[in-house]
């Protein structure tokens, strides 16, 4: 069983899309865990909130770096990664849940310019971070842990969900790539985590109809989250894993 302890404690951990849903709940829980979070996003409004909800627990305290994965310039990310090591040295984790749902249409009316949009933050921004922040990751002076934010639809391809279904599948292929280069030759573990329904702005985007009030919010599955970050998943890296089995294997 993965109990919210101090199992982070002392650790650097940079959440990204952390004002907002499943990213704010997973840092609030790390730092919870005694970890010092990173808290990225494009939004500085909303990160101030998660900010404040860390601080109002006396938890470590969080740094607050504005950052838009929509950025095409690579040496922006080159320049936040510089400035993460020179305030933090190290990186012992990355939570990748930045992303953007784009339209629910069909391939053949699908907006080009909205495609490259979601291609490029869900895709593209999160290849550019983390070949810039590997070198922080792989200074860690244990194990360090990489978790990219998967999706149902990022497995088998479903009608109507577009640029977002297939910047998932690619997804999946970077945590690939990225988990059989780093197996033996770091102590840097890669898997991808898809959290199923959860109760999230970009849900209700996604499902107009639905009722919030039926869909698990984002606690109910953090135990996964903790537990992937933690040392207890040393040894487990390019999996594919679903949150919500994973939560209830690991809360046994």
């Amino acid at each position: 069983m993965v109990e919210n302890t101090q199992q982070l404690q002392e650790r650097v951990i940079l959440v990204t899309g952390a004002g907002y849903g499943i990213g704010r709940t997973a840092a609030l829980t790390y730092a919870r865990a005694g970890a010092t979070v990173i808290l990225l996003g494009r939004t500085q409004e909303a990160l101030n909130d998660t900010y404040d909800l860390i601080e109002a627990e006396n938890l470590p305290q969080p740094a607050v770096l504005p950052f838009d994965l929509e950025e095409t310039d690579e040496e922006k990310f080159r320049q936040l990664a510089q400035a993460i090591e020179e305030n933090f040295g190290h990186l012992d984790g990355v939570l990748l849940n930045a992303g953007v749902l784009g339209q629910r249409a069909p391939l053949q009316t699908y907006h080009w310019d909205t495609w490259q949009k979601v291609m490029q933050i869900n895709v593209n921004g999160q290849f550019c971070l983390m070949k810039h922040l590997l070198p922080l990751l792989q200074a860690a002076p244990a194990d360090a842990s990489v978790i990219f934010t998967s999706s149902s639809v990022g497995r088998e391809g479903r009608a109507y969900w577009g640029a977002y279904s297939v910047s998932k599948f690619a997804t999946e292929g970077l945590m690939q790539v990225l988990a059989d280069e780093l197996e033996n030759t770091s102590q840097v573990r890669v898997n991808s985590l898809n959290p199923g329904g959860t109760r999230t702005s970009m849900r209700a985007m996604a499902y107009p109809a639905e009722d919030p009030a039926s869909v698990p919010e984002a606690e109910s599955i953090m135990p996964a989250y903790l537990y992937l970050m933690s040392p207890a998943s040393i040894g487990t890296t390019g999996q594919a894993l679903n949150a919500r089995d994973l939560a209830e294997t690991v809360s046994k």
